[in-house]
């Protein structure tokens, strides 16, 4: 049978559906958050501090709680106790740090060999307690990254950047985000992460290179404004100085949202779970806005807009994230649950502590 009597007998082949796009969304409000911030901030200063770990985990639960996707919402599940205890580690570290700094710094110096030497170590066991700790629709997240890896991401890597005066900052971050992304689960299916260092490198430049124009117009005002740091200021002067102030000090506020922004468009962009994708589309100059419009309402209520400005921020990043889905997702969730019940609890492997404060 030739190729055309065959087409018209089984039919052309279907195309393949094109990728549903599901959008996150966070349904929380920043009166809700302010009544759990405001009990967590009282708590935290009655008990000095012990209290801090609970609201970790209140927090935690608020705003995964509130995250949906698909219309179905995230969870955590963390023990306060495992966070006090990841706590109580660092705080006895730095303690006996200071303490032998004074009265010793050769011990000071050696404890400060072991402290660098454990805290990979530490952070491996922080990522994989967040991860087997997080579930969306009843299914846990899992970080399966090796110690060795560990290592050179969070200890030999950062070294080697302050080393090449921070010339391999943005492989260092490269291969953090990797190390992160590549070892993290969802069930049993892997994410994956295709980010190059080139990618890394170029949102660094950029930033660089913003950062010098910004000098070079600031420059170029006090040319023009006749601004010279060699005079006794006059009132030309001091409204120069000030121009020029605000000017770089609004410049400089750009820059942490331009970063912020290019760096989670660069990893979300590049990260996959299966054959689904992501995509992240965060706005440099909204971000921006929202930053400013936080600090000034932040100051203005004496912190008492700090809750309303993190539900601000973490909607308008959450929200500018989507996952393209190849498929429905209730199969996909429902085939991974029914893959991780055949292999056994696939998250039994937890470790009992977290220092990520």
């Amino acid at each position: 049978m030739n190729d055309i009597a065959r087409e018209s007998v089984l039919g052309s082949a279907p195309a393949p559906a094109a990728p549903q796009p599901l959008r996150l969304r966070f349904i929380g409000s920043g009166s809700e958050y302010f009544r759990i911030w405001i009990v967590n901030l009282l708590l935290t200063i009655v008990t000095l501090g012990i209290y801090s770990a609970w609201a970790k985990v209140r927090t935690l639960q608020y705003f995964y709680r509130n995250t949906q996707l698909a219309g179905s919402s995230f969870d955590y599940h963390g023990s306060p106790i495992a966070i006090l205890k990841g706590r109580a580690i660092i705080f006895v570290l730095a303690l006996a740090f200071n303490l032998l700094g004074h009265s010793s710094p050769l011990l000071g110096l050696a404890l400060l060999a072991l402290m660098a030497a454990a805290f990979p170590w530490l952070l491996v066991r922080s990522l994989r307690f967040r991860m087997a700790n997080s579930s969306y629709r009843g299914l846990r997240f899992a970080f399966t990254g090796k110690d060795a890896e560990g290592y050179m991401v969070f200890l030999v890597w950062p070294i080697l950047s302050v080393f090449s005066l921070y010339l391999l900052a943005p492989l260092a971050h490269q291969r953090f985000k990797r190390f992160q992304h590549k070892n993290t689960r969802f069930g049993t299916a892997s994410f994956d992460f295709s980010g190059t260092p080139g990618n890394f490198y170029g949102v660094y430049l950029r930033t660089f290179g913003l950062a010098v124009l910004a000098v070079v117009v600031a420059g170029v005002l006090s040319l023009l404004l006749g601004v010279s740091f060699h005079r006794a200021p006059g009132i030309g002067q001091i409204f120069g100085f000030i121009v020029i102030g605000l000017f770089m000090y609004a410049a400089m506020l750009f820059l942490t949202p331009y970063v912020l922004s290019r760096l989670q468009n660069l990893v979300w962009s590049n990260t996959t779970l299966g054959a689904h994708r992501f995509q992240s589309q965060v706005g440099a100059g909204k971000l921006f806005w929202i930053f400013v419009s936080n600090a000034v309402m932040i100051v203005i209520t004496v912190g008492l807009f700090t809750p309303f400005a993190r539900v601000r921020t973490a909607r308008y990043k959450l929200e500018s994230v989507t996952m393209f889905a190849s498929g429905s997702l209730d199969t996909f969730v429902a085939g991974e649950t029914t893959k991780v019940s055949a292999l056994g609890d696939a998250t039994v492997d937890w470790y009992d502590i977290d220092i990520a404060l």
